[in-house]
């Protein structure tokens, strides 16, 4: 029995095991998040934390002691530069494990280790951009609905061309023009004359 025998073997011998160790923990800090199982996530979070009590700390000394641990030193340098703005505030907690179920395949439980943000940032999650994106459009029917003071002016102006009668329009008798008048007139005139002189005398009549 292992009484009394902290850490995880991790089913390696202890060189295999420590060079994993720091394979990984340059990759923590130079991508900020590594997926892995949740076995080797647990024994990496108290090495990756070490190293940035060794960056906060930011001396020459503490640089060496890092760089035994961290393979590259430009990811050594990114750390030593951003440990204290970063995790300044932060006593401890610098990272944190998310479990992702079952592996297809062997079923092996998977988790993500990665660097937690400055204190007081907060990173968009899927539920703060759904809900921004729900804020956005109910701003964009609320700006596309009309008012209720256009609603009323519309509703007054519909019920008015409702009642409203429509307009009649009367056709008048159209008047002759001037020109058939005298034309008229003319013709009246020449059939008044024709039979006034188609009229027979009675001495005419007697002969």
């Amino acid at each position: 029995m292992r009484h009394r025998k902290a850490g995880r073997r991790l089913s390696r011998e202890t060189s295999h095991r420590q060079a994993m160790l720091r394979n990984m923990v340059t990759s923590l800090f130079e991508h900020d998040r590594i997926q892995t199982t949740d076995a080797k996530a647990k024994e990496l979070r108290p090495l990756a934390e070490k190293m940035i009590t060794l960056a906060k700390r930011g001396d020459l000394h503490a640089r060496r002691q890092a760089l035994e641990i961290i393979r590259s030193p430009k990811v050594a340098q990114k750390l030593f530069n951003l440990a204290k703005d970063q995790f300044d505030v932060r006593e401890g907690g610098y990272t944190r494990i998310i479990k992702l179920g079952p592996r297809l395949g062997d079923a092996a439980p998977i988790s993500i280790i990665e660097l937690l943000p400055k204190a007081g940032i907060k990173k968009d999650s899927k539920k703060s951009k759904g809900k921004a994106k729900k804020k956005q459009k109910v701003a964009e029917t609320k700006s596309a609905a009309p008012t209720p003071t256009q609603k009323s002016v519309d509703s007054v102006t519909d019920s008015e061309n409702q009642t409203a009668p429509s307009a009649t329009v009367e056709t008048l008798p159209s008047t002759p023009s001037t020109d058939t008048v005298a034309n008229a007139s003319g013709t009246e005139a020449g059939v008044g004359s024709d039979l006034q002189g188609s009229e027979v005398s009675p001495e005419e009549k007697t002969n």
